[in-house]
């Protein structure tokens, strides 16, 4: 259960709210065209994506986690070496399809946040997406499951999610609603467990 400034002890609940608020957030800055005034591809802009997302929800929102953390078996970047994997990501070239998606498999292994990492990101690769090629994904014409899978695989090999992705692309790049799809929870689920280093 996480601390959250709605006062909420139910995790249930606060999945709800959070959700609820999330989206809202997303789309009042769909609107407002806040994403255009961001770089895109840096930590930087993707933790103001976060901040704006999560504010009323989370103390952390916008902030690096200071707890190592896992889904399942997998174990995102420890902390020891997360600034440093950050720093990496920043440098990494965004100029083509393929670059974008290496660069968000990165991130996805970084992990940066508590929690809220899939919303953001997502939102992060429609923006580079948009500003160096002109095209985002319609996550409609994406099977979850297929998209879990792959992300999955992805730190291994990133073809199946660059398949994936590739086969959603649009050029309908100020869609609200095609942009919308890519904040709904059902399409991740976060659920992640903190761990100690002398866990490892």
């Amino acid at each position: 259960m996480l601390e959250n400034k709605l006062g909420i002890t139910s995790s249930a609940e606060l999945a709800i709210e959070e959700e609820k608020i999330s989206k809202r957030k997303a789309k009042l800055m769909f609107e407002n065209g806040y994403l255009d005034s961001l770089e895109a591809g840096t930590f930087s802009s993707l933790a103001k994506i976060h901040k704006y997302l999560f504010e009323d929800v989370y103390e952390f929102a916008g902030k690096i986690r200071t707890v190592n953390i896992a889904k399942g078996n997998f174990r995102f970047a420890p902390l020891m070496y997360l600034q440093v994997s950050l720093d990496n990501i920043d440098k990494m070239p965004q100029d083509s399809f393929e670059q974008i998606v290496e660069k968000y498999v990165e991130m996805n292994i970084a992990h940066p946040f508590r929690e809220g990492n899939g919303r953001s990101t997502r939102i992060w690769l429609d923006l580079m997406l948009k500003k160096s090629i002109g095209k985002v994904v319609d996550w409609s014409k994406i099977d979850k499951e297929d998209y879990l899978l792959a992300m999955e695989r992805s730190p291994i090999r990133d073809i199946e999610i660059k398949h994936v992705l590739k086969n959603a692309l649009v050029d309908d790049t100020g869609n609200r609603d095609v942009y919308m799809k890519g904040i709904d929870t059902s399409y991740y689920y976060e659920g992640y467990t903190s761990y100690k280093t002398e866990d490892v």
